[in-house]
């Protein structure tokens, strides 16, 4: 997405400035519009790509700037606050100062300055746009619109308890391949530094013909032994220019449609993303955004630009008179049992309730694909692990043989 720079007022006549993450200046707009900001002048922001002193070195690196455990706190101490009746900014200030998470305590106390200053808390979360999403912003908005700001929270805490569910089991699943990949790299390493240069020098004492496997063994621990600061410069440069190159829309766009593609995981992948869209969507339109609108929030809560811009498809279809219906098939996302549970929900009026079935449905696919994952992966590793095994016993005991035979044909 590109970042556009405004100014605008909001409904108590302040002049707020800000940044915002949007695909064009209408998003841009819509989403001023949901926080109560009347818009005066949007522009597009500068390139920040390639700017080396813009670059945070916590993104590049992969760390989050605040953590799914930190943000379920702080949601659901929230929610309890304002079910108590406690006033907002005096429950913002008390989290700022007891938040175990040092960045969001820090951000939590900007938010109370700018709440101090007339702003809504939305559009004064919104000004924190790397630690709040645009629906996590926008459900705030609808909360304070309709005076249940307690069930926003509630609801975010729930979403992002589901979410935090589904990285748990995720990461349990690639547990075990994780860590055979781990201890393949480290024997790698340990033949290479070690054990192969040993027989090496063996070999060439004897001077004996060495055959292919031999060859590539002696070649492979020479290149490490002798270039390894080369190999670990070169292994950290790709790392971070690999990271950066995903910082750019393009790079993302494509590691995101190809997340998709991957052979085993991709469909896991795939349907995970699916049950984050249905559960996130139907909690904006239960909570009284429109369709249109919501489906720009879901959007963005994919955490997917590949899945994002099918989203936004959907969303023009709609915005053109097509049904909803009709905009899922055209996305080519849905199964049909799930395109059929969609047709029911539009007839009887209870979209929300039937998109939590559908959110449902993919869960428990995940859960299936995800109990069976490590039985699919066991195989490629079996292999891998005895092309390793047989390689290395042709290259270190057929000269061996080779040289019994020779002794044995001498005697």
């Amino acid at each position: 997405m590109a970042s556009f720079d405004y100014v605008g007022r909001n409904n108590q006549g302040t002049q707020v400035k800000g940044t915002i993450e949007a695909a064009n200046i209408s998003a841009v707009a819509e989403m001023l519009s949901r926080q109560q900001i009347i818009p005066t002048d949007i522009k597009q922001g500068k390139e920040k790509v390639g700017n080396a002193g813009d670059i945070d070195i916590g993104d590049l690196l992969g760390f989050a700037p605040v953590s799914l455990d930190d943000l379920i706190v702080f949601c659901r101490q929230m929610y309890a606050l304002m079910k108590s009746g406690v006033p907002i900014l005096r429950a913002i200030n008390g989290l700022a100062e007891s938040s175990s998470s040092v960045k969001l305590r820090s951000v939590l106390a900007e938010v109370a300055t700018q709440l101090e200053n007339g702003f809504a808390l939305s559009s004064a979360l919104n000004q924190h746009p790397r630690f709040f999403s645009p629906l996590f912003i926008s459900l705030i908005h609808v909360g304070e619109n309709t005076g249940k700001l307690d069930d926003s929270f509630i609801k975010l805490a729930t979403y992002f308890e589901r979410e935090q569910e589904t990285k748990k089991r995720i990461k349990t699943a690639l547990r075990y391949p994780s860590f055979v990949i781990i201890a393949l790299a480290i024997a790698l390493v340990v033949l290479n530094i070690f054990v192969i240069p040993t027989f090496s020098s063996l070999f060439s004492k004897l001077g004996a013909d060495l055959p292919w496997a031999t060859k590539a063994l002696i070649a492979s621990s020479n290149l490490f032994l002798n270039y390894w600061p080369h190999m670990l410069g070169f292994l950290v440069i790709a790392i971070i220019g690999v990271r950066y190159y995903l910082r750019t829309v393009n790079g993302l766009y494509r590691w995101d449609r190809l997340k998709t593609k991957l052979p085993i995981v991709g469909s896991i992948i795939e349907r995970s993303i699916l049950s984050r869209f249905a559960h996130s969507f139907a909690i904006v339109l239960r909570a009284g955004v429109p369709m249109t609108t919501g489906l720009s929030l879901v959007a963005d809560a994919v955490d997917n630009t590949f899945m994002r811009g099918k989203i936004l498809t959907m969303r023009s279809a709609i915005e053109s008179g097509e049904s909803l219906l009709r905009a899922a098939v055209a996305s080519e996302l849905f199964t049909p049992l799930v395109l059929q549970m969609i047709v029911v929900g539009e007839e009887t009026g209870r979209v929300d309730e039937l998109l939590e079935e559908v959110g449902d449905y993919y869960e428990r696919e995940v859960d299936y694909d995800l109990s069976t994952l490590t039985a699919k992966i066991e195989p490629i590793l079996i292999v891998i692990v005895a092309a390793m095994v047989m390689i290395l016993a042709l290259g270190i005991f057929t000269p061996m043989w080779d040289l019994m035979s020779a002794f044995k044909g001498n005697g």
